[in-house]
Parts: structure tokens; sequence; C-alpha cells
């Protein structure tokens, strides 16, 4: 026996059951960059942590930034009801992204973390945006 074998393995069902849940509630950062290539995105992409400026420096393309701490009932009635919002923060230091989706949940809204964050994106060598506007990420 070893660590790994220790522990018996969940049953197919319980396993299938756990990683459709799981994907139901995050996405990773090849799967956004892919979608955000095809040129329309079926979610809105929130940069949720940080100041303006570090937005400015770096952020995913076509990423709206706005902080956890600013989402409420009024700032998103912006968006139809039904939308899918995707959030992601810095990484996986960084609980900004849990923070805004438990948000957005509480709500009531359509929500998925973008697992990995900037860490992620970085590490998978997808390119940057900068400056005040979100930026589109070029095929």
């Amino acid at each position: 026996m070893s660590y790994v074998t220790d522990i018996p393995t969940a049953s197919a069902e319980i396993a299938r059951d756990h990683f459709l849940h799981r994907l139901s509630v995050e996405t990773d950062c090849s799967d956004v960059a892919a979608t955000l290539r095809g040129g329309e995105p079926d979610f809105v992409l929130l940069h949720v942590v940080g100041s303006p400026q570090a937005y400015e420096r770096r952020h995913v393309p076509g990423a709206l930034h706005l902080p956890h701490r600013d989402i409420s009932a009024e700032r998103m009635a912006q968006w139809p009801a039904g939308t899918l919002f995707v959030v992601y923060c810095a990484g996986p230091h960084c609980n900004g992204a849990d923070r805004a989706a438990l948000k957005l949940a509480s709500l009531g809204m359509p929500v998925k973390i973008m697992i990995g964050g900037i860490t992620g994106w970085q590490d998978e060598e997808l390119p940057f945006a900068s400056g005040k506007e979100p930026g589109v990420l070029h095929a």
C-alpha cells in the first residue's frame, strides 16, 4: 500500500459527479483564451482584484475591472439576467475570485472561476492587455 492507494478510489459514478460539479463552477485559462480568440464570448470576464493601476499594467484581454468589494446588486443590474460571469484574481495564492464568485452566486448570478488567475495565464504564456480598456485577445 502507498499513500496513493491507502484510501480506496471512489466509484465511477461518484467520481463523475465530483468532476462534473467542479467543472460547473470553474474553467481554465486555456478554455477562456480559446473562447476569447473566437471573438464572441458567451460570458463576461471580470478582473476582481487589485487597484485600477494594477489592472492598467496587466490584465487578461477582454476582462473588465470590477473588484469583488464593488460587486453589488445595483452594479450587476447593468447586465441581463442569466449572464454568466467568469472571475479571476492574481492566482492560486489569492482568494479574490472566490470572494467575487460567492457574491455573484449569492445575488443569483451564474458564475465560474478561471482557475490559475493571472499566474495561470502567464504560465500558459498567453498575452496580456494593458491600459484602462479591456483589450482584445487576437487569434
